[in-house]
C-alpha cells in the first residue's frame, strides 16, 4: 500500500478495502490485515473515518510521484485554494541580498550558536512589544517545524495533542505522521474555546496548541477575554505542553492576546513567511528555559542551525522602515478584501468566517457539491474535510488572488452553490 501511494496508485483520499475483504482477497487472516492498516494510521498514511472506512491521508507522509492533494483548478478557473499570501504584496528581497552580499565577505564556516546575537535582540524586543516573555529564544525552519521540535521534544506516538476544530490541514498532518492522537477543540471568532479547552483536558490532552491570530481556516483570533478564561483554566497546568501560533504576525492588524506563560511549560512560535514571503523559512521560539533548551539542543545534534545568512536577510526586512510600510498595507489590503466577502456573502444571507488573516471560512450543507459547482463556475475553493476533525463541513476561501471588483462575483457564485436553483416544481 505505501508503495502504491509512492507511485500514486493509491491517490489522496481513496477508500481502502474492507478488512475482511482484502483478507480473503489476498488469503490471509483479517487479522494481519487489520495490523498492517494500524501500521499506516500510526504512520500517518491513512486515516480510518468511521462507516466511510479507510483512506488515504490527503497528504500522507512519503514522497509521491505525483501531486494531489487537491484536483487542479480547470483551465482559467481562479485558484483561491492555496492559502499562499499575495506575491504582489511581499516586500522585494533583491535589494537586502545585494547589501548583504557586500556586506558578508568570505563565505563563513559553521555557525558557532544557533541563534545571531542581532536577531535575538530584536526579536526580544518585538515579541516584547507584544506581551511575549522572551528571556529564551531559538530560531526554527519556519513554524510548523518549531511545532514539530516542540512535540517531539516533550511527547511520545500516542499522546493526545488539542488542536483548534477547524483547524491548520498541515499541523493535522504532521500529527498524524507523529502518531499522536488528535482531541478537536472547537473554536469560533474568538479563539478556542473555553469549554472545549477544559473537555480536551479532561480527555487527557499532554499538548495544547493555539493560533493567536488569523487561524487557518477561519481567521480567529483570541480576544483579550477569551485569553483571560483560557490563562485561568490552564494556569499551574505542569502536565500540559502549551504551544502558541503567530504565523501571521504583523498582517493580522489586531492586538495580540497571548497565553505564554500559562504553564510551566510553553512556547510562542512567530513565522516570517506570511508578512515577507513563503520562501523565508525562518520563525522566533520563545518559551520557557527547560522547552527553548531542548528544542534548541535536538537542533544542534541534528541540522545544526538555521542558516545565518538568511537570519541577516529577515533582520535587515525587520529594521527597513519601507518594508514595514509594505507589510502594513498588505494587512490593510487583506483586510478590506477579507471584509468585503464576508459582507457580500451576508448581503447573500450566508454566513461566513474572516476576523483575520487571509481566508473566509463558508459554512456549507456539502462541501463536494459547493466545491464542484465553484469549480464549474470558475473558481477553485479548499473543501473543509481537509481541516476538520468533528467540525460541520465548510470551505476555505482564501483571498489573496482577490481584486475587491472579484468579491460580489464570487459571493454571487458562492450563493448559487450553496443554494443551487431547480427545476420548478411540478403542479398538476
Amino acid at each position: 500500500m505505501e508503495s502504491g501511494i509512492r507511485s500514486g496508485g493509491l491517490a489522496p483520499g481513496v477508500t481502502l478495502p474492507a478488512v475482511r475483504a482484502l483478507a480473503t482477497e489476498l488469503a490471509v487472516s483479517p487479522a494481519t490485515v487489520a495490523k498492517a492498516y494500524q501500521e499506516l494510521r500510526q504512520r500517518g498514511l491513512v486515516v480510518t473515518a468511521g462507516r466511510h472506512g479507510t483512506r488515504v491521508r490527503p497528504r500522507p507522509p512519503v514522497a509521491t510521484r505525483r501531486a494531489a492533494l487537491m484536483p487542479a483548478p480547470l483551465p482559467g478557473a481562479r485558484n483561491l485554494s492555496a492559502g499562499q499570501p499575495d506575491s504582489r504584496l511581499l516586500p522585494p528581497l533583491g535589494p537586502h541580498l545585494a547589501a548583504l552580499a557586500t556586506e558578508l565577505g568570505p563565505p563563513g564556516g559553521y555557525a558557532i550558536t544557533a541563534v545571531l546575537p542581532e536577531l535575538a535582540a530584536a526579536a526580544r524586543e518585538r515579541l516584547a512589544a507584544d506581551g511575549v516573555p522572551a528571556e529564551e529564544i531559538t530560531v526554527t525552519g519556519g513554524a510548523l517545524d518549531g511545532i514539530e521540535r516542540l512535540l517531539a521534544a516533550h511527547l511520545r506516538p500516542g499522546d493526545a495533542v488539542a488542536v483548534e476544530d477547524p483547524g491548520w490541514a498541515n499541523l493535522l498532518d504532521l500529527l498524524a505522521a507523529l502518531g499522536l492522537r488528535v482531541i478537536g477543540v472547537p473554536v469560533d471568532d474568538d479563539g478556542p474555546t473555553e469549554p472545549g479547552v477544559r473537555a480536551a483536558l479532561t480527555a487527557g490532552a499532554r499538548a495544547l496548541i493555539v493560533t493567536s491570530r488569523a487561524q487557518n481556516p477561519t481567521g480567529a483570533a483570541v480576544s483579550a477575554d477569551r485569553a483571560a478564561a483560557l490563562r485561568t483554566l490552564l494556569a499551574g497546568r505542569a502536565d500540559l505542553l502549551l504551544i502558541e501560533d503567530d504565523h501571521a504576525a504583523e498582517l493580522a492588524r489586531v492586538p495580540l492576546h497571548p497565553l505564554a506563560g500559562a504553564t510551566p511549560a510553553w512556547a510562542f512560535v512567530r513565522s516570517v513567511s506570511k508578512p515577507y514571503g513563503p520562501d523565508l523559512r525562518l520563525a522566533v521560539l520563545a518559551g520557557d528555559e527547560a522547552t527553548v533548551a531542548r528544542v534548541a539542543g535536538r537542533a544542534r545534534v541534528g541540522a545544526g542551525w538555521v542558516s545565518t545568512v538568511l537570519q541577516r536577510l529577515v533582520l535587515a526586512l525587520w529594521h527597513d522602515p519601507g518594508t514595514a510600510d509594505l507589510v502594513r498595507r498588505a494587512g490593510e489590503s487583506y483586510e478590506r478584501r477579507r471584509d468585503g466577502l464576508v459582507d457580500a456573502l451576508a448581503a447573500r444571507g450566508l454566513a461566513a468566517h474572516g476576523r483575520t488573516g487571509i481566508n473566509v471560512w463558508v459554512p456549507v450543507p456539502d462541501e463536494t457539491v459547493v466545491v464542484t459547482a465553484l469549480r464549474d463556475a470558475g473558481w477553485s475553493v479548499a473543501p473543509g474535510a481537509l481541516n476538520r476533525i468533528a467540525a460541520a463541513p465548510g470551505v476555505r476561501i482564501t483571498v489573496s488572488p482577490l481584486d475587491e471588483a472579484d468579491l460580489a462575483p464570487l459571493a454571487e457564485a458562492v450563493a448559487r452553490a450553496v443554494r443551487p436553483v431547480g427545476p420548478a416544481p411540478f403542479t398538476a
